[in-house]
């Protein structure tokens, strides 16, 4: 039987990140990096360190997946694995994205947010 998406809430923010830089696509854990601290402006730091223990729990829980297929060897370095979200990932990232569109709406409603930071 498959979990529940909700079971899997809440996520923590770089759980969260990597699933929605991995909802554009497969990539590797440096880009996953770069894209996770460029999205945020540097608010959210994915240390490679933790980044892989968070890889090796979503791998788990099965969130995520190691990708089969690789870019073209001349263009890739081998030690690099790629990951991809399996569906249920895909589920659990949603579902976090509405829980936290939930929370924004809620802190604009009780004007502790403006309408410019939604």
């Amino acid at each position: 039987m498959r979990a529940a998406a909700d079971d899997f809430l809440p996520l923590t923010p770089g759980f969260f990140e990597i699933l929605l830089s991995l909802s554009a696509g497969e990539a590797h854990g440096y880009a996953i990096m770069q894209q996770v601290e460029r999205r945020t402006e540097g608010r959210v730091r994915l240390l490679p360190g933790t980044m892989y223990r968070a890889f090796n729990r979503l791998q788990e829980q099965l969130l995520i997946e190691e990708a089969g297929d690789r870019p073209v060897a001349a263009l890739d370095d081998q030690r690099r694995r790629y990951y991809r979200l399996t569906d249920l990932g895909r589920d659990v990232a949603a579902a976090e994205a509405r829980r936290l569109s939930a929370s924004v709406r809620f802190a604009a409603e009780q004007n502790l947010i403006g309408e410019s930071d939604v």
